[in-house]
């Protein structure tokens, strides 16, 4: 009985740890927020106690039921990663599950500190990592929706004028002898109104250039 009032404590400090990770995905409006993260933790703590302690009066090797907590909480962090509008989405989510599950396996394992340390420096990290500095900003992408003439070469000469490789969507009608393109390019330079306006009046083959929303 003293025992399992003991691990009780293991759950406790695994849930507030846990809640502590949460609240900070709540605060972004992210996907997985405090329930997600409470019961994740708690749930891996109880997996790591019940491994040890939960077959016999001596602790039992924990590493096997260790290794498929891992394993299962990736499939839940895959789960969470969405790949749409050309951008990749949730995998820093996703990796916060998985580290919150790491922290309540320590809880479990009766490592106080380095849950504790664990839990600190993940906050911590998600907090800097946010802070509006260009260099923890992700790139974004913007849409250009282009058409212009084909004489010689003008698809190559569109692309190097917006630095892009390939094209994302190309249309291509035939008017009389010459060739129509519509054409649209993801890029991650923001050209504005006037730098677009140049382009074009040095470019005569280009017809016209419509910008989309940021994706």
């Amino acid at each position: 009985m003293k025992e399992e009032l003991r691990m009780l404590l293991d759950v406790g400090l695994s849930a507030l740890l846990g809640f502590l990770i949460g609240f900070e995905r709540k605060l972004r409006s992210k996907e997985a927020g405090i329930r997600t993260h409470t019961i994740l933790s708690v749930g891996a703590c109880l997996m790591m106690l019940i491994s040890r302690y939960g077959f016999g009066k001596e602790p039992t090797d924990a590493s096997r039921v260790a290794a498929q907590i891992v394993s299962g909480i990736s499939f839940l962090g895959a789960g969470i990663i969405v790949y749409r509008k050309h951008e990749v989405r949730g995998l820093t989510t996703a990796a916060g599950v998985w580290a919150t599950a790491a922290i309540g396996m320590a809880c479990g394992a009766r490592l106080y500190i380095l849950a504790s340390a664990g839990c600190g420096l993940l906050i911590i990290l998600q907090v800097v990592f946010h802070t509006p500095l260009k260099i923890f900003r992700p790139k974004r992408f913007y849409s250009l929706k282009i058409t212009f003439i084909e004489t010689d070469d003008e698809r190559e000469k569109v692309k190097s004028l917006f630095c892009v490789e390939h094209y994302n969507h190309l249309i291509v009608e035939r008017i009389t002898d010459k060739l129509l393109y519509k054409a649209t390019i993801f890029t991650d330079k923001e050209f504005d109104s006037i730098t677009l306006d140049k382009i074009m009046k040095n470019n005569t083959y280009i017809i016209s250039i419509e910008r989309g929303d940021e994706e």
